[in-house]
């Protein structure tokens, strides 16, 4: 009876160890998926009810007007150090632990910041949030970094050192928010699609101490989804090997499913269907996925790119590929001449009216989906195809109006026009590619 017992525990403790084995190996095998929950879902917690759709759009506006002026203002420094930011600006959430035992967290995804942070007990003056904070004395997995470390160093003018040689950050945002805390080595955690944990013991990421401004309360940080030293991508380098991907659905669609992100070998973007575009490296710069937009068809009618400044030749690395911007951004110039091609295309098909928000320039009245012109977007070597819904949304009943905007900041190729996409970055070979796909079912 009793070696009966002894082989059933036995049995038991295999059974144990080959479920671990199981979620060790869909990381170590380079390839997993994790949810994205666009923040105007009703699985977001950053989701109120209570707002029209019109509200969300004008937030959607004003997070877009104020992440592009981030954008300029950061590359303008040339330093490649992220010391301007923009609170709360992304689109996109990720559920995810830190620590052991394991905490959790929802962060914003930006693939436009590097450093993931969260905030942390003790918490001298901490804007209030609904997840519980992370206390790091309560976790077995927690390790300070230390000064003079090249993880203290990617910081940059953002890092410094305290009394105890530990390696602290400083994050000051354009608006006056901020976040200030520890640099640190936890274990994160993620639960893929497949329905198993995956686990990255020695992950840096920043445990504030200090954190105050307009950031949401159902919000608990930042996941950071850059190309730089400390950014997610990087730090799993080994493996997923630079290559990830995320297929983003509409927000007026099914929204009992999520979008999803994903690593490694699950991040590559195969088959036919499929173009890709160089990224461009621009100076210190690594933060952002650059790439170089060459115009715009309208139809058969093809529209040059025209910069700020009028120049002949086409800017290397004149748009950045973001998913935390709603709407796409284009120089003024460029912009002018699409709209007036659209607006050409359409002309017989609807009624031009003003937009009820004042936010667009290009309206329709219509209840019924806009006959509108696929407008492909010509990056260098990629050909795009956008659909009408990647390029009109609809602000009201009776009223639909065109996406696309001026500026007179840096190009921004938003998430709107990434939607029913699969996007894959391969870092590797500084490639973005891009596949027209259904990502309710992806």
């Amino acid at each position: 009876m009793e070696s009966f017992r002894v082989k059933i525990f036995l049995n038991f403790v295999v059974v144990v160890f080959l479920a671990q084995l199981l979620g060790m190996a869909l990381a170590t095998s380079g390839g997993f998926s994790l949810d994205l929950i666009h923040r105007d879902s009703p699985h977001s917690p950053l989701f109120d009810p209570s707002k029209t759709r019109t509200e969300r759009l004008t937030d959607a506006f004003r997070r877009s007007v104020s992440r592009v002026g981030r954008f300029r203002s950061t590359a303008m420094a040339g330093d490649g150090i992220q010391s301007i930011l923009v609170t709360s600006a992304g689109e996109y959430l990720m559920n995810l632990s830190i620590g052991t035992p394991p905490v959790p967290v929802i962060a914003i995804a930006d693939t436009g910041s590097d450093l993931t942070w969260t905030q942390c007990r003790p918490c001298n003056s901490c804007y209030k949030q609904v997840v519980p904070f992370f206390d790091p004395q309560k976790s077995s997995t927690y390790t300070d970094s230390s000064c003079g470390t090249s993880n203290c160093l990617a910081l940059g003018k953002d890092g410094s050192c305290n009394e105890q040689k530990h390696c602290t950050f400083n994050y000051s945002y354009a608006d006056g928010s901020f976040t200030r805390g520890n640099l640190a080595a936890e274990t994160l955690t993620g639960s893929s699609t497949a329905g198993k944990a995956v686990s990255f013991p020695g992950f840096i990421f920043g445990c504030g101490h200090s954190s105050g401004g307009i950031f949401d309360e159902n919000s608990s940080g930042i996941v950071g989804l850059g190309g730089g030293q400390l950014s997610l991508i990087s730090q799993l380098e080994s493996t997923i090997k630079g290559l990830f991907s995320y297929c983003l659905q509409p927000v007026s669609g099914d929204s009992s499913v999520s979008g999803r992100i994903n690593f490694g070998t699950s991040g590559i973007v195969p088959g036919f269907g499929t173009v890709s575009s160089p990224l461009v490296r621009k100076g210190n710069d690594t933060s952002f996925y650059y790439l170089t937009l060459e115009g715009f068809s309208v139809g058969k009618k093809k529209l040059q790119y025209k910069s700020f400044s009028e120049k002949a030749e086409v800017e290397e690395g004149n748009i950045i590929v973001d998913s935390g911007t709603t709407y796409t951004f284009i120089p003024e110039n460029l912009y002018s001449e699409l709209e007036k091609s659209v607006e050409h295309s359409i002309k017989k098909k609807g009624k031009r009216v003003k937009d009820p928000n004042g936010i667009f320039s290009l309206c329709y009245n219509t209840k019924r989906e806009i006959n509108a012109p696929i407008i492909t977007a010509h990056f260098r070597d990629a050909n795009v195809e956008l659909q009408p819904l990647n390029t009109f949304t609809r602000v009201q009943e009776d009223v639909v109006c065109f996406t696309l905007m001026p500026t007179s900041d840096v190009g921004v190729f938003g998430n709107m026009a990434q939607v029913n996409f699969l996007v894959g970055f391969d870092l590797k070979k500084n490639r973005v590619s891009f596949k027209p796909t259904d990502c309710s079912q992806h």
